[in-house]
């Protein structure tokens, strides 16, 4: 498995991006009337996608940080007072 270098590389942010446009042309058949009611929700959502996709791929980085900063206090905290 090849590791991806950018959030924009991942197979499921451009199938979410790719989905995303497909939704917006779908959209644009809707009723006149429902264009700014159902259809703004429905666009907002498919683009929100994308988004987490890429937030969450930063975030992986900060989550072994995290773990090891945790580990680091609990072996800390085990170490007899000496003083």
């Amino acid at each position: 498995m090849a590791y991806d270098n950018y959030y924009y590389e991942l197979d499921d942010y451009k199938l979410s991006r790719q989905s995303a446009k497909d939704v917006y042309v779908i959209l644009k058949k809707f009723p006149f009337e429902e264009r700014y009611s159902l259809t703004d929700q429905i666009r907002r959502s498919s683009r929100s996608v994308g988004s987490q996709i890429a937030e969450s791929w930063v975030k992986r980085r900060y989550v072994i940080i995290l773990f090891l900063s945790f580990l680091t206090q609990m072996l800390n905290s085990m170490r007899p007072n000496t003083g």
